[in-house]
């Protein structure tokens, strides 16, 4: 497996393993036993960058990926989340943020527990506080550091003046977005000032949520529980819309003999070389079609006519639901 690294000196593998959908979000948590056997053989495939988050269950996606990561702990970067306003105890939810620095404490302390680590590898901010300044919630962060308790700071979904502000006072080591064929927006700002800042990137949603795999239309029906439903981007007129955009993925994987999640990897693992993409799945033959881009080659040539195209596309729908884009980019 081919290693990237994060901000000054944290290695991953180039392709890691977000753990969200194995808990939730998707639909159903999947088999307990059968997620612990699909992320150790994720291990043995080389992947080394497993992400995870409090908000996932709550809880329950730290204890599976603690449980499963257990035997190789040395071996591997563990990423999760704080932020949400989550009894570390209970597990019940506020209606919003917190990252009140004693909340962010007792929440690593408490992730520290059902991870089965004594210290996180890399901690985000899962959303901006706006009721906390960064430079506070940086700032708890830095004591965790010094207490040896996180060795990685890192923010998901922020602004680039809060990401600026943050990195003046716990030097960040990733931040975490939304970022594929799908969505490109990042380009226009966060993507030149990490670069500018050393800072690594961690796209989440590679795939659009499943879209660009191919294996999703307008006529695909989702469980109940599955977070697509409220998205307006899913709607069943939306992704008819946005066909056009997986058939511009598909013909680049027949000229590639690829597959169209592979493109779409490999065309992320391109853009820079401190880039770490998490697709999840729960599914190891989806593992193993992911891990395919990571000996992907798109040239130069490949990278235009993929640009060239979209450039004549636009897609339809918003990524996420009004209330949730509020809790973004600040």
């Amino acid at each position: 497996m081919k290693t990237r690294i994060l901000g000054q000196d944290l290695e991953v593998s180039a392709l890691g393993l977000g753990c969200m959908g194995m808990s939730s979000a998707y639909g159903p948590a999947a088999d307990k036993q059968e997620m612990i056997s699909l992320i150790r053989t994720a291990v043995e495939r080389g992947i080394t960058h497993f992400d995870t988050a409090e908000a996932y269950g709550p809880f329950a996606n730290e204890a599976l990926v603690g449980e499963a990561l257990a035997p190789v702990r040395d071996e591997v970067v563990i990423a999760t989340k704080f932020g949400f306003d989550i009894d570390a105890v209970t597990g019940a939810r506020g209606p919003g943020t917190n990252s009140q620095p004693a909340h962010i404490k007792a929440a690593v302390e408490a992730s520290l527990k059902r991870l089965r680590i004594e210290r996180i590898d890399l901690l985000y901010q899962h959303r901006v506080d706006p009721a906390v300044s960064i430079e506070d919630v940086a700032g708890a962060v830095k004591e965790l550091v010094a207490e040896g308790k996180v060795a990685h700071f890192g923010l998901s979904e922020a602004g680039v003046q809060t990401i600026r502000r943050a990195h003046a006072v716990q030097p960040l080591t990733a931040v975490q977005s939304e970022y594929s064929l799908f969505w490109r927006e990042p380009e226009n700002e966060l993507l030149p000032l990490l670069e500018e800042l050393g800072i690594g990137f961690v796209p989440f949603s590679p795939l659009g949520a499943g879209f660009l795999t191919g294996k999703i239309d307008e006529h695909t029906q989702f469980d109940a529980s599955d977070f697509r439903n409220v998205v307006p981007r899913f709607s069943a007129e939306a992704r008819r819309a946005n066909m056009v955009l997986v058939d511009v993925v598909k013909a680049m994987a027949a000229e590639k003999g690829a597959t169209p999640a592979q493109v779409a990897l490999a065309w992320l693992l391109a853009q820079k070389r401190w880039i770490s993409p998490i697709p999840g799945t729960t599914k190891l033959h989806r593992l193993d079609e992911n891990l395919g881009a990571t000996e992907l080659v798109l040239d130069g040539g490949d990278l235009e006519r993929i640009d060239r195209e979209l450039a004549q596309i636009r897609t339809q729908g918003e990524r996420l639901p009004e209330a949730a884009l509020k809790m973004t980019g600040k």
